[in-house]
């Protein structure tokens, strides 16, 4: 969900083994145990599959899913109220809570439902969807799937993206859209987009008991409020290639990412005739993860949220309500309060932001030249090292992956992790303000990724046995060398 966390693992890009006699290697026994079906957990309720874990308590999974559906909605419009109405202050809102009444406070200041944002939510929806369905991409496939399918995928994310701001960009210069209409209307949007990410959550889940893309690759828990939470389906498609979690996670949240960014900038022009350059350097930062995102599209088909995740609220409301409203808080709150630091704090702060992307497409592309090349490569001008690490997916058939243990990846398990974090914080920091909202990305970053590191090794130490128990031991560290 917006952040683009990938297992260590390199998918070999067939499913017979490579002729790698001539690099370094290590190859170790099969892993024995398949990759569950999902038709095991089904009647239990219990099982492993990629991504999850069933609960088999069927209250205890009720509590944990529950919390979060009705949690996360209410967060979203406290930041709002937070932002709008208290210059970013939470000991104010909270003051103000005491004081007023917390329930009083969200139906006075709260977003509301209005035709005019569920229009423009729905037209923005619909726009991306045409462009996802009929623009042209390049055909790729993914990862094996738990029930041993590999499914393709059409690319057109990068096509999407420049369709979409050359045409909005055409809007706004003939007089047709306010550059300004996403700060403007904000109040609105949001309550929309929660509208939006409930409503496709709940059509998810009717569809994956209803009509299935791929029944084998369902996991059921005991409690049906934990399926609605974590998701039934792995990969739900509407017809052949409509694919419903990429769509959601590419599309409506990530393009409309640099949009924000952009019209707060435009708002911030129209009410102050400057544009902070805190702002400027911040929506840089953003639009290169963005773009880079797009531009190597084929590698998100590898990460957790397409490869792992199952589809429901937590990636269809992450990705239509809270990727668009919470990653662009910095954005939004220097449209409201423009201010900037000095040049040399910018500076810094900057180049630290560079120095983490660098850091994570340097450390993706070693990963990328390995898949590609079958591990027939240099990494830092050595012959590639790593790790064969064999698994059977639940219809018997054997694959393999490359556990790549130099580079960047001999230094720590999760260095691309490392430079996410980097870039995070940095665009946090160069609005200047001690705030705690402004954080709030840094911050759930910190938690989303530490947090999928330890899933993505407790999933890999399952799916690969004793080959990751090999690669733990010549790469240690987690994060960075000596701390994690």
């Amino acid at each position: 969900m917006g952040d683009r966390g990938e297992s260590q693992a390199v998918a070999s890009p067939a499913t017979t083994k490579p002729k790698l006699r001539k690099l370094p290697r290590v190859e170790l026994p099969t892993s024995q145990t398949p990759i569950s079906k999902a038709a095991d957990a089904e009647s239990s309720g219990a099982g492993n599959a990629w991504g999850r874990t069933g609960l088999e308590r069927a209250w205890l999974g009720t509590l944990v899913a529950a919390s979060p559906c009705f949690l996360a909605p209410l967060t979203s419009i406290c930041v709002f109220i937070t932002l709008a109405q208290y210059e970013g202050s939470f000991a104010q809102f909270g003051k103000a809570a005491l004081e007023e009444g917390f329930w009083s406070l969200c139906v006075q200041y709260g977003p509301q439902l209005t035709l005019k944002g569920v229009l423009a939510v729905v037209c923005w929806i619909g726009m991306q969807a045409l462009l996802f369905r009929y623009l042209p991409g390049e055909a790729q496939t993914g990862q094996y799937t738990p029930a041993g399918y590999l499914l393709s995928y059409k690319l057109n994310g990068l096509s999407a993206w420049i369709a979409t701001h050359v045409f909005l960009a055409a809007l706004c210069y003939l007089g047709i859209l306010d550059p300004g209409f996403i700060p403007r209307n904000w109040n609105s949007l949001i309550g929309a987009m929660n509208l939006a990410g409930i409503s496709i959550s709940a059509l998810a889940f009717v569809k994956a008991h209803a009509m299935p893309t791929h029944p084998e690759d369902r996991k059921f828990s005991a409690s049906w409020i934990y399926d609605f939470y974590m998701g039934v389906e792995l990969n739900p498609r509407l017809g052949d290639s409509f694919d419903l979690k990429l769509f959601s996670n590419g599309r409506p949240g990530m393009i409309a990412w640099t949009l924000i960014d952009i019209s707060n900038m435009a708002y911030q022009y129209q009410t102050q005739k400057y544009i902070e350059p805190s702002l400027i350097l911040i929506t840089v930062l953003q639009t290169l993860y963005v773009l880079d995102f797009f531009v190597n599209e084929s590698w998100y088909l590898r990460t957790i949220d397409i490869a792992h995740d199952h589809y429901g609220f937590y990636l269809a409301w992450g990705c239509f309500c809270f990727l668009p409203t919470t990653y662009t808080i910095q954005g939004q709150y220097l449209g409201l309060y423009p201010t900037s630091a000095s040049t040399t704090y910018l500076a810094v702060w900057f180049a630290i932001g560079l120095t983490g992307y660098v850091l994570f497409r340097s450390a993706n592309d070693q990963k990328y030249k390995v898949r590609r090349s079958g591990g027939k490569c240099l990494i830092w001008g050595k012959p590639a090292e790593f790790i064969v690490a064999s698994y059977k997916t639940s219809n018997g058939k054997q694959h393999e992956s490359l556990l790549l243990c130099c580079g960047w990846w001999g230094l720590s398990r999760h260095c691309n992790y490392v430079g996410d974090l980097f870039l995070s914080y940095s665009t946090c920091a160069l609005v200047g303000s001690t705030h705690v909202v402004v954080w709030i990305y840094a911050i759930w970053m910190t938690m989303l990724l530490v947090h999928r590191c330890m899933r993505d090794e407790k999933r890999c130490s399952h799916k690969y046995g004793p080959a990751w128990t090999e690669y733990c031991k010549r790469v240690p560290w987690r994060f960075i060398q000596g701390v994690w």
